[in-house]
Formats: structure tokens, sequence, C-alpha cells
């Protein structure tokens, strides 16, 4: 099997799973926010793209790992990355918890940072591919943080 099509599968059931558990309620409505905030309509295609490039990272590494065990590893920090990826919506929208979403986003930075350095060696396109997924969680952590300033405490 194509590792791109089992990569963008993974990514797109990602986002399906990260839609459903993302209801944007009165409760988020009523949130205040910075005024630098995004629209809302701007989140999918931003994570849209950023999956797509972190999918084809995955693609790109699997076939550049010299071995199975460097094939293990990739899996293990995209499937780690996808965790921490996924806990962030539930945390923050579901179960109304801005404040441990912002705990949670510390692991998801993390993983990416640990994606990056664990690629480096096998692939640097592949490596360098996470880089706009790492700087928009960097910039969605600090949009986190200042919505929890603005309206905390939760709880």
């Amino acid at each position: 099997m194509n590792p791109l099509y089992v990569s963008l599968g993974c990514a797109a059931a990602l986002l399906m799973a990260g839609g459903l558990a993302t209801p944007l309620g009165d409760w988020y409505k009523a949130l205040r926010k910075p005024s630098w905030q995004p629209p809302g309509w701007a989140f999918g295609p931003a994570w849209t793209i950023i999956l797509g490039l972190a999918a084809w990272s995955a693609a790109l590494a699997w076939t550049a790992a010299p071995d199975p065990a460097a094939r293990t590893s990739i899996i293990i920090l995209f499937a780690v990355n996808a965790a921490f990826h996924f806990l962030w919506s539930p945390l923050f929208f579901a179960i109304r918890r801005p404040d441990w979403a912002l705990g949670e986003v510390v692991f998801l930075w993390a993983s990416l940072v640990a994606l990056i350095v664990g690629l480096w060696p096998i692939s640097h396109f592949a490596a360098l591919l996470i880089v706009p997924y790492l700087l928009w969680v960097s910039f969605a952590a600090f949009l986190n943080w200042t919505i929890v300033r603005l309206n905390g405490p939760f709880g």
C-alpha cells in the first residue's frame, strides 16, 4: 500500500475526529477572545494544510527509513503526536476547560519538536514539513493562553 495514501487517510481521520470533538456552542461564542484571533473559518483550511504537510512528511520519512526500526520510530512519533493533537479539542471545547487544554498543548508542542528531531536524520525535508505545524501550534498555544487569561478561572 502506498505510504502517502495511508498517511493522508490517517490525517483525514484526525481532521474528522477533531472536528467532531469541537462543538462551537454558545459557551465558546461567549468567551472573550483577543482581537487578533483569526476568523473561525480560517481554522479548517489551516488544519487541513498543516495535517496534509504532516501526512506528506510521514510518507517521505517512511520511504526514506533505512530499516524496520526506523519505521517503527516514525510510527511511534506520529502516533504520539496524533494522540496529543486529538486530546486538545475535547479538553477545550467539549469539557470546556481551556486551562486544561493549555496544559495539554505543552505535550502537543513537545511531540512536534520530537517529530522534527526524530525525522531529521531520516529525511531533512520530512522534518522541515513539520515546522509549519509547530509554528501554528505555538500560535494556538499563545491564543489558548490569552483566552485563559481573559476568561479564567474555569471549572
